[in-house]
């Protein structure tokens, strides 16, 4: 089966559901996720550190309550957490683990938490210092053989990173998960952006609201601005932003408000050049040189 592409405006991102009463019932969900499908946003973004398994249990609920919305929906997670948040006292030390005994666990562990036969990304949540990378490739190569996994990514690496881990794999990485928006624009100008695009890689945006910085000050008064000239809202323009870029990222939202996805979705897909600039300009606080 050929590794699907993110052919929507943004990701869905899932870290937040566990905090949604109101979508708990898996019914409920469904619907939720039914009209999602309805306004052409397919791909959801999971980490098996989200809620502590419980966003992907709760997604999992739903398409068991609902079959006939797996064949449609498409699913990245995300691995490499362990001992998230520990309990004071508890002994425990939270680290990151990519050997292939903790990876093939998650995998696993996943598919069975979303009712499904195969994820169709994963990605590397964090970088593992200690990783063996021979073992580690190994291991994603073995999990997309195996029909488990569609693709394997990373998210959070620094291209010699990524690099080393791609040497020892016979599949290729497909999408670097990275913190990306107007006002957090540190990886195109230190090059590890263009290294990612040099590479292949799909570019996904975390945080591309900046938790709504973006929304504030000057920024979020350019953001009006613009908005009021195209008669879209402001949020689309700060996701179109991102879009314009090389390899158009595609933005991971934390949002699953309906009134605020629907709010994404109404602006360009992407903008002029010197509208882009502005941005840049007010966020930076300089023009260009």
């Amino acid at each position: 089966m050929p590794a699907a592409t993110f052919d929507v405006p943004f990701l869905l991102g899932m870290m937040r559901l566990h905090e949604a009463p109101a979508l708990h019932d898996p019914e409920k969900l469904a619907n939720w996720i039914e009209a999602r499908l309805e306004q052409g946003l397919n791909w959801f973004d999971h980490a098996d550190v989200y809620g502590n398994g419980q966003g992907e249990t709760l997604f999992g609920k739903a398409l068991k309550a609902r079959p006939s919305l797996i064949p449609r929906v498409n699913i990245v997670t995300k691995a490499s957490i362990a001992n998230d948040n520990p309990a004071p006292g508890s002994g425990s030390v939270k680290h990151y683990n990519v050997s292939p005994e903790y990876l093939n666990n998650a995998i696993d562990s996943a598919l069975s938490r979303l009712h499904v036969e195969r994820l169709d990304h994963l990605l590397i949540h964090r970088p593992d210092l200690l990783m063996d990378v021979e073992a580690t490739g190994r291991a994603l190569d073995d999990a997309i053989e195996a029909g488990k996994i569609g693709t394997a990514g990373v998210s959070n690496h620094l291209p010699s990173q990524w690099r080393r881990l791609q040497s020892a794999m016979h599949q290729r990485l497909g999408a670097n998960q990275i913190e990306l928006s107007i006002t957090h624009t540190s990886p195109l100008f230190d090059g590890s952006f263009d290294e990612l695009c040099s590479d292949g890689q799909t570019p996904l945006a975390w945080s591309p609201l900046a938790g709504g910085q973006v929304m504030q000050g000057a920024v979020g008064r350019c953001l009006e601005k613009q908005a009021a000239d195209v008669n879209g809202s402001p949020s689309a323009i700060a996701l179109a932003w991102l879009r314009t870029l090389p390899r158009s990222p595609v933005p991971v939202i934390g949002s699953v408000k309906p009134e605020r996805i629907s709010d994404m979705l109404n602006g360009p897909t992407s903008l002029s050049r010197e509208a882009w600039y502005e941005l840049l300009e007010v966020a930076r606080g300089h023009c260009v040189a």
